[in-house]
């Protein structure tokens, strides 16, 4: 992937304490959204040890969609409608794949 071509967006959320499952249940139709805006895959995971800790992340060939994405009037209303819920500011960091895999479980016959 070339250096300004797209890559891996991670957005890291601080929340309010107390306001983890608000946070989660509001935003998670908002994270996937992505898809909508040319993200190939995404996630949203939650911190096990620290509930209040949220990383975002999402898979784009162009950042340029990613923008698309995050700067849309439907992104944008989003997150003023969660405002209160997570710790500002929220910084989108970009990463190159410099490696990936995955295992598929067989199919049974």
């Amino acid at each position: 992937m070339a250096k300004d071509e797209g890559g891996v967006v991670e957005i890291k959320w601080v929340i309010t304490p107390f306001r983890g499952d608000d946070f989660e249940a509001a935003w998670r139709p908002s994270a996937e959204a992505v898809l909508r805006y040319g993200a190939t895959a995404w996630a949203l995971l939650r911190s096990k040890e620290d509930h209040l800790q949220f990383a975002q992340l999402a898979v784009f060939e162009s950042k340029l969609d990613f923008e698309r994405y995050w700067q849309s009037d439907e992104i944008s209303e989003a997150r003023t409608r969660i405002n209160g819920l997570y710790s500002v500011p929220v910084l989108p960091a970009w990463h190159s794949v410099s490696g990936s895999g995955q295992l598929v479980p067989e199919e049974v016959s």
